[in-house]
């Protein structure tokens, strides 16, 4: 079967993506792996890891901002699962109800600022929500 190859690009400055060693882009030897850099890296900071054993990107090239809004929106997001409200599944599948997107296009990875404010927002809603019911049932 042939595999479409098709070059990632920045989505901040538009040059090509280029595979860097993990370390080299973290500044510690210890990082194992890869990301995929803007290859105008560090003027331009937009970068992805590489899911482990392989070169696919885990969602876009982000910059700083979009990095901390996406741990930010995880932070958030996570607590649904590990609080045990959802399931892991059970929460992937109500945030790609919630978000309008098809399941398979449902990471954290693949947000814009936008639809992170959105995952927060409404992960903040179903926590609140879930905290007040406790509260009344005690």
């Amino acid at each position: 079967m042939k595999q479409n190859k098709q070059q990632l690009r920045c989505g901040y400055c538009g040059r090509p993506a280029i595979l860097r060693p993990a370390s080299e882009i973290y500044h510690d030897p210890r990082k194992n792996g890869y990301v995929y850099a803007c290859s105008h890296y560090p003027a331009c900071d937009a970068y992805v890891s590489v899911f482990p054993d392989s070169k696919i990107p885990m969602g876009t090239l982000a910059g700083s901002a979009l990095r901390q809004k996406r741990i930010q929106a995880h932070q958030t997001f996570d607590q649904l699962w590990l609080s045990g409200i959802f399931s892991r599944d059970q929460a992937y599948r109500w945030l790609s109800y919630k978000l309008g997107l098809p399941l398979s296009q449902t990471h954290i990875a693949l947000c814009s600022n936008y639809l992170c404010d959105q995952l927060i927002m409404e992960s903040q809603k179903v926590l609140k929500n879930n905290r007040q019911r406790s509260c009344v049932e005690i």
